[in-house]
């Protein structure tokens, strides 16, 4: 991999990024059709051993509302990861939780999330901002007892398809709020690929600014083909852990038009490029990429499956 100095960086200077796999939960549950139980397990335990510490598992929603994901159970029992691997799961409520902490031997993190929009939150969760925000509180203490590590998730935190316009101010409450809770990592979400690259450098130093001490992570979707740039915005203005999708799968089930994450493949190969360290192997990202295209039996929009690394290296 590629160490070359960065422009804005001291000479012999290496960024190093985290990147957490959300493939598994936020691309499988948006598949029309259910992903066989054993192709989920073999294609999570390729992402393990492709480098990847951090994966999202699986989901404890009500199954009627994402049946693709109602074998969540089951994956997280049949997967074999490496040990240093967290797996997390997302929670909706306090009854999503009380199942999650039934099986609290199978991850590591939980992930509690809510939408900077009303109308989107109402729609996805059927619950009030507020609502929400009052069900967090009480499971953020139920998630560090546990010896857990409390995750947050915003959604629509830069742009609502229903609404518009999201205030930035608005969405870093939420998140002060989060992190009052105890939440040590706070995630925001592009839910249908709303944010631009001059807007996500400026979301993103406040963000840094007003959470010390917190995580900070970016997640964005490549709806209109600005992900890869807002990432870079993202890492020039301090974020150093984000989220993506091998293969560009996932989306929102919510809003008509929103397709999937920044692929994981691409967001690796982008930072390898820039001499920014991931700790990832990108050619098993891209084979693994690759045997989900073939397995769902269609073409995946992702550039790295079709180009494959570079073997060019600008330090050369």
């Amino acid at each position: 991999m590629s160490t070359a100095t960065l422009p804005n960086s001291t000479e012999g200077e290496t960024r190093t990024v985290h990147i957490r796999e959300v493939g598994p939960r936020d691309g499988f549950q948006n598949e029309p059709e259910t992903i066989p139980t054993a192709d989920k397990i073999r294609l999570i335990d390729a992402l393990g051993r492709a480098g990847l510490k951090r994966i999202e598992v699986a989901s404890f929603v009500r199954p009627d509302v994402i049946p693709q994901l109602s074998d969540g159970v089951a994956v997280l029992q049949g997967i074999d990861v490496p040990d240093d691997v967290a797996r997390m799961v997302l929670v909706p409520n306090s009854k999503g939780l009380d199942n999650a902490l039934a099986h609290r031997d199978l991850f590591e993190e939980v992930a509690l999330f809510v939408s900077a929009s009303e109308t989107h939150n109402k729609r996805n969760i059927n619950r009030t901002v507020q609502e929400t925000m009052d069900d967090v509180r009480a499971m953020g203490g139920r998630i560090l007892a546990e010896d857990l590590t409390y995750c947050a998730v915003i959604a629509t935190s830069f742009g609502c398809p229903f609404e518009g316009a999201v205030p930035m101010d608005r969405v870093l409450g939420l998140a002060e709020q989060f992190a009052e809770s105890g939440a040590t990592e706070i995630g925001f979400g592009d839910t249908t690929g709303m944010c631009n690259p001059s807007y996500a450098g400026r979301f993103f130093a406040a963000a840094v600014e007003r959470l010390p001490g917190v995580e900070i992570t970016a997640h964005f979707h490549n709806t209109r083909g600005q992900g890869l740039a807002n990432a870079y915005a993202a890492l020039e203005a301090g974020c150093r852990s984000f989220e993506s999708s091998f293969g560009e799968l996932g989306g929102c089930p919510v809003p008509a038009g929103s397709t999937g994450n920044i692929a994981t493949e691409d967001l690796v190969s982008m930072f390898h490029e820039m001499g920014v360290d991931t700790g990832l192997d990108l050619g098993s990202l891209i084979e693994a990429a690759r045997d989900a295209q073939s397995t769902l039996g269609r073409k995946l929009t992702s550039h790295s499956i079709i180009a494959g690394p570079v073997i060019w290296s600008p330090s050369v």
